[in-house]
């Protein structure tokens, strides 16, 4: 059972009280709607008054918006609720998780690549400040997963790097940034994501590390951080077949589950080994790595029986609550788990004073607080820290700095910035690129593919064969180009396991052949492993971001207005 008074809670005698007395009033299906976590759909007051009143969910992961938009919602939301509720948000990277407008202060990659954790701490705290204006009090950060395999596509920007002790030395920056603004933190993904290739979105992904080197790696992070006083851990969607089967050795393969499913990991390795004494929930219950492991109407109340004391995520609200009842009703959930996950869910509101706030009317702080969303004080530690991350990868025939007053006639080339992420247009990222290019001197035309020209003016679009016997002099590319950039940014997650290039015709002639006739600059304002894609590029430029500031600065850089990498 959950100790109140030791960390994370730290609970005073009065703060138990509260917890207790909390409990001792609610009825059944206000316990069970402590458990789950609504993800928002809607502004609609009639659509709050639903999940707070009728579903009594213990916390929210919000509708998105603008600043304004996300305050009402979370006011609203909290004035409405019996419980304060823990609002929940992404700031993995800073305020820009919080509402449109927010400041992307860098990607834990980015953020890694300073070598410095003084931007870790910058991250966290420009996160805490500005997710605390609209009305969060919990951040689904920072995520502690280590890069091991490049081709993962979940760790690739979203983790600190390859080496435990910059993950941890980062993290506790991290956590000691936004606790500044009275924020819980839910670190993740539990047993760890970045081994595997594939992602736990579509599927349940395997950590196949042996114990030892587990605990030398993922376990060293997440040792650190409980002693550091982490108030929450997600688990995702990942087996850890090592530990599931040397903490129950009867275990069989086909019985192995994924970490936010299986007792073993849940109970024996991180509540038992690691002694982690907070809140742990589930990652999205929607995913295909957790839904495709069992019945859903099993796995429902099986999270909770395993070890998981939130569920992150309505399928059907109405009939995950009836899972959840009937879990209890058969005694996969007993008594005591259920007691022992409410006191833990309590105890969290109670650690970061929500119910004092609560009573004192301040869950939500005064309206004029939101200036300070995307102000211009955190505006320039998005460019410090874009300026000490930005990488230059591959410089082998010294091209950096590319002056345009030696080589004016530029042909841009992007790669990705359209395409379609969880069912919306991302950014076209491309204008911001040939802006800033202009802007520092170059005249430049932006590649169109054979597929695209033909599309837009309503013709045939050519055969691969015609595309493959197209000709195109060297002669006259050379007359008409001085320099070529290439700027890829492939994003995305949840669809595809990989993170690659995509060229925009069979064969076609935005391939790099040109790389060793002209000057050739590839920046990648994402994914970091391009290079295995484009090794012929004499020059390669890691920006990791396609924020105006981002890219701002890695123009600069490659022409020399800024200190060289």
């Amino acid at each position: 059972m959950v100790d109140l008074k030791a960390k994370p809670f730290n609970l005073t005698d009065e703060d138990i009280a509260w917890v207790e007395g909390t409990i001792g009033e609610m009825t059944l299906d206000e316990k069970i709607g402590q458990l789950f976590i609504n993800l928002g759909s809607s502004f609609e007051k009639e659509y709050l008054d639903r999940i707070v009143t009728e579903y009594h969910v213990g916390g929210v992961r919000y509708n998105p918006g603008t600043a304004a938009q996300v305050y009402e919602q979370n006011a609203y939301m909290q004035d409405k609720a019996k419980i304060p509720l823990l609002v929940a948000t992404n700031v993995e990277a800073g305020g820009n998780g919080a509402c449109l407008g927010g400041t992307l202060v860098g990607a834990p990659v980015a953020v890694g690549a300073t070598g410095d954790p003084r931007f870790a701490y910058e991250m966290g705290r420009v996160a805490g400040v500005e997710g605390a204006a609209v009305g969060c009090n919990w951040s689904f950060a920072p995520v502690v997963d280590i890069n091991y395999n490049w081709r993962n596509s979940v760790a690739a920007t979203r983790c600190f790097g390859d080496n435990p002790d910059t993950v941890l030395s980062m993290s506790l920056e991290y956590l000691r940034g936004i606790w500044e603004s009275g924020f819980a933190c839910a670190a993740k993904h539990f047993p760890g994501d970045g081994v595997d290739e594939r992602d736990q979105h579509l599927l349940t992904t395997v950590n196949s590390m042996d114990c030892e080197t587990w605990d030398n790696t993922y376990g060293k992070v997440y040792r650190g951080l409980i002693d550091g006083g982490l108030q929450s851990i997600m688990v995702g969607h990942i087996m850890q077949p090592a530990y599931s089967r040397k903490l129950n050795p009867a275990l069989k393969d086909e019985e192995i589950l994924p970490a936010s499913a299986s007792r073993e990991l849940l109970e024996g390795l991180l509540r038992e080994k690691l002694g982690f004494n907070g809140v742990i929930l589930t990652d999205a219950s929607n995913m295909g790595g957790f839904i495709s492991a069992m019945k859903r109407e099993d796995l429902v109340p099986g999270a909770i029986a395993a070890g998981c004391d939130m569920f992150l995520f309505f399928s059907d609200p109405k009939e995950d609550l009836e899972f959840m009842r009937r879990g209890l009703e058969r005694g996969i959930i007993t008594e005591e788990r259920l007691d022992d996950a409410l006191h833990r869910i309590l105890g969290l509101k109670a650690s970061i004073g929500l119910h004092k706030k609560k009573a004192a009317g301040t869950l939500v702080p005064p309206v004029e607080g939101l200036s300070v969303v995307g102000c211009e004080e955190h505006q320039k530690i998005a460019a410090e820290t874009a300026n000490r991350s930005i990488t230059l990868v591959k410089n082998t025939r010294g091209q950096i700095p590319l002056c345009p007053s030696t080589y004016p006639r530029a042909l841009l080339i992007m790669l990705g910035g359209e395409e379609i992420f969880f069912g919306q247009a991302l950014k076209r990222s491309g204008e911001t690129v040939r802006k800033e290019l202009e802007a520092a001197g170059f005249t430049v035309e932006e590649y169109e593919s054979p597929v695209e020209i033909s599309r837009k003016n309503g013709e045939r679009v050519p055969t691969f064969m015609e595309m493959l016997s197209a000709k195109q002099s060297v002669r006259a590319f050379k007359e008409k180009y001085d320099a070529v950039f290439l700027f890829a940014d492939v994003q995305g997650f949840g669809q595809q396991n990989p993170l690659r290039i995509k060229w925009g015709s069979p064969v076609g002639r935005d391939i790099p052949w040109y790389a060793t006739e002209v000057p050739t600059v590839f920046v990648s304002l994402n994914a970091p492993f391009h290079l295995a894609d484009v090794p012929m590029v004499k020059t390669y430029v890691n920006a990791y971001a396609s924020t105006e500031t981002y890219i701002h600065e890695a123009v600069q850089k490659i022409i020399g207005n800024i200190a060289i990498f």
